[in-house]
C-alpha cells in the first residue's frame, strides 16, 4: 500500500515526500508542501490561514511565485490591471494553498467484505471514518458501504499504526476515456436548452444514474478526442438538495487540470467559493480543492448531497486553463481577506466564476433579471406578507440580478454553450474576442460531458438545480411551515484580520428599492391623501 505523503514527526507530515505523478490540478504535487492554518511559513495571507487552522492545506514550496492581489481597488479592477501587464509567456502563478483536508492519499484500495478494512494487494488498514460534524443531515451507511464495495477506490484519511481513519472515498472508475462515445445535443433548441435537457435527461437530475461520459464535440474526428496530457478547463454544476430547501439552486465553480494516461480526474482542481460569514453545516470552506475531495469529502463532499454534471473542454494549449487558474488564485486572496463579500443573490458561486471569465476576455452572455417589474411591485407586499423588510429585500435582489451570475444551472448553460459556439466558430474575424476567448476559440479541441451520479447514503436524493426563481419558488413546499431549512452558526472574521484598505462594495439593488419604497410612504401617500381631501 502507498501513500503519497510519506510520515513524519508532524502532526499533518512534512511536506517534502509527495508521490511522483501526483498532482493539484495544473500544478505538479511535488511543488507543493502541507502545513495547516497554523503555519507561520506559508506563502498565505493571514486570513486564509485563520480559516484553516486545523486543515490540511497543500501550499507551494519556497521560490515559486505564488498569486498576489492589489489593494484598495474593486476586484475586476484588479484582474483588469494584472491580465493588461501579464506576461502571456510567464510560468504559472501557484494558488496561495489548495485545501486537501487529509495527509495520507491510498490508490487502488477496496473495502473489505465487512467494511472494516482498505485492503490494497496483500496489504490492510483497519479503516474507520472521520467523524460526522454534528450539523450534517447525512451519513455514510449500509448503501453507501455497497456502492463502494467491489470497486477500485482512492482514499484520503490519516494513516496511523497500521489504521486509517477515511476523510474522503473516490471511486477510481470514474474517469474520462481518451475517446468517450460522441452524443449530438438536440439541433432543434438553443445550446443552451440542449444542455438543460442534458441536465434533465436522466431525471431527478441523473442522480440514480450511472456514471457516464459522453464527446459533445470535436476539432478532428480522425484522432481520439480526449488524450492524455491535454489541460482543461471545466465547468461543474451540482444539483439541488433532496432534503433542504435554500439549496434547489445547486452550485457552479470552475474547473482545471490535465487528462491523465489512466483517465483519472479526481486530482484536477475545483475553485469552490462558499459563504465565508458563517460556518457550513458540511464543513465545507471555500478554496481550490482537488475533485475528488470536493464530490466525495465524507462531510463536506457535493457527491453525498446531489447529483453533478462537468462540461469539460479540452485545450490544445495550456494557456487558457493556465490563465483562468492564475485569475482565480487571485480572486481567492481577494474573497479570504473580504474585499470581494460573498451574497447568496449578487455575489455567490455562480456570479465570481462568471464575473472572473468576463474580466478575463470571455463575453458569457447575460440572461438578463427574472422580473423587474414583479420585484418592484411585490416588494411591499412580501413586506407586508413576510413581516419582514430583510425578505422583501432578499426577493428583490434575486428577481433583478442577471440570472446568469444568480443560478448556477444558468451560469453552466450560458458558459457551455458559449464555449461550444466560440469551438465550432473559432476566431471569426467578423467577431471581437477578448484575450480568453481568442484562445479558446483557438485551442479547444474537444468539449466532453461528464454525468456523476450521487452516492447513496442516508441522504435524501437530489435533483437538477432550478434555472428560474420562479421554479425555485415552485419546489419549496406549500406549508412554508414545512420547509426544510439548517441553520448555522456566524462565522465573523476577526476585526484584526481586516485590512484598513478595503474599499466598500457596490450596494445591493434592493437597498435603493427599499428607500423609494420608504418614501413613497412617507410623502407620496400621505401627499395622496392630502389632495383626495382637499379634492
Amino acid at each position: 500500500m502507498t501513500a503519497d505523503v510519506a510520515p513524519s514527526g508532524h502532526r499533518f507530515r512534512d511536506t517534502s515526500a509527495v508521490a511522483a505523478g501526483s498532482a493539484f490540478g495544473l500544478y505538479s504535487a511535488s511543488d507543493f508542501r502541507l502545513a495547516d492554518g497554523l503555519c507561520t511559513d506559508c506563502p498565505t495571507i493571514a486570513q486564509a490561514l485563520w480559516y484553516f487552522g486545523g486543515e490540511v492545506i497543500a501550499v507551494a514550496k519556497p521560490g515559486l511565485p505564488v498569486a498576489s492581489f492589489a489593494t484598495g481597488v474593486p476586484v475586476t479592477v484588479d484582474l483588469g490591471t494584472w491580465l493588461a501587464g501579464r506576461d502571456p509567456a510567464a510560468g504559472p502563478e501557484y494558488p496561495p494553498l489548495v485545501w486537501v483536508a487529509a495527509p495520507d492519499v491510498v490508490h487502488g484500495a477496496r473495502l473489505s467484505e465487512d467494511g472494516t478494512a482498505l485492503e490494497c494487494g496483500s496489504a490492510s488498514l483497519h479503516a474507520t471514518l472521520v467523524p460526522k460534524i454534528a450539523l450534517n443531515r447525512s451519513w455514510f451507511d449500509a448503501t453507501s458501504e455497497e456502492f463502494f464495495r467491489g470497486r477500485t477506490l482512492k482514499v484520503r484519511g490519516t494513516i496511523d499504526d497500521g489504521a486509517i481513519a477515511i476523510r474522503t472515498v473516490w471511486p477510481e472508475d470514474f474517469r474520462i476515456g481518451y475517446n468517450p462515445p460522441p452524443l449530438a445535443l438536440d439541433a432543434g433548441l438553443s445550446q443552451a436548452l440542449a444542455l438543460r435537457g442534458l441536465m434533465r435527461a436522466e431525471g431527478s437530475g441523473g442522480a440514480k444514474s450511472p456514471y457516464a461520459v459522453s464527446t459533445l464535440w470535436q476539432r478532428n474526428r480522425e484522432r481520439e478526442p480526449v488524450p492524455p496530457g491535454r489541460a482543461v478547463l471545466g465547468l461543474i454544476v451540482n444539483g439541488a438538495q433532496g432534503d433542504d430547501d435554500e439549496a434547489h439552486g445547486g452550485h457552479f465553480a470552475l474547473v482545471t487540470g490535465r487528462t491523465r494516461e489512466d483517465g483519472a480526474i479526481g486530482d484536477w482542481l475545483v475553485n469552490n467559493f462558499y459563504a465565508l460569514d458563517s460556518e457550513s453545516e458540511k464543513g465545507i470552506i471555500a478554496a481550490p480543492v482537488p475533485l475528488d475531495n470536493y464530490l466525495a469529502d465524507l462531510n463536506s463532499g457535493q457527491g453525498w448531497y446531489r447529483p453533478s454534471q462537468l462540461l469539460v473542454l479540452a485545450l490544445a494549449d495550456d494557456r487558457a486553463a493556465v490563465l483562468v487558474q492564475a485569475a482565480l488564485n487571485r480572486v481567492y486572496n481577494q474573497f479570504w481577506r473580504h474585499q470581494l463579500a460573498y451574497r447568496h443573490a449578487s455575489m455567490n458561486c455562480a456570479g465570481i466564476s462568471v464575473d472572473v471569465l468576463r474580466a478575463l476576455g470571455w463575453d458569457i452572455p447575460v440572461r438578463g433579471p427574472a422580473g423587474r417589474v414583479a420585484a418592484a411591485l411585490g416588494f411591499p407586499y412580501i413586506a407586508v406578507k413576510e413581516r419582514s423588510i430583510a425578505k422583501a429585500r432578499v426577493a428583490f435582489d434575486y428577481l433583478t440580478e442577471d440570472q446568469t451570475r444568480l443560478l448556477p444551472a444558468a451560469a453552466f448553460e450560458e458558459c457551455g454553450a458559449a464555449a461550444l459556439q466560440l469551438a465550432k466558430s473559432g476566431n471569426d474575424d467578423r467577431v471581437s474576442h477578448g484575450t480568453l476567448a481568442r484562445m479558446l476559440a483557438d485551442d479547444i479541441d474537444a468539449i466532453a460531458f461528464v454525468r456523476i451520479p450521487q452516492f447513496p447514503s442516508s441522504r435524501a436524493f437530489g435533483d437538477a438545480p432550478v434555472v428560474s426563481p420562479w421554479e425555485f419558488q415552485k419546489r419549496l413546499p406549500a406549508d412554508r411551515s414545512k420547509l426544510q431549512i439548517v441553520p448555522v452558526p456566524p462565522r465573523p472574521l476577526p476585526d484584526s484580520l481586516r485590512a484598513p484598505d478595503l474599499i466598500a462594495s457596490k450596494r445591493p439593488a434592493s437597498d435603493y428599492a427599499a428607500a423609494a419604497w420608504g418614501l413613497l410612504l412617507l410623502i407620496g401617500i400621505p401627499l395622496l391623501i392630502l389632495a383626495i381631501l382637499s379634492g
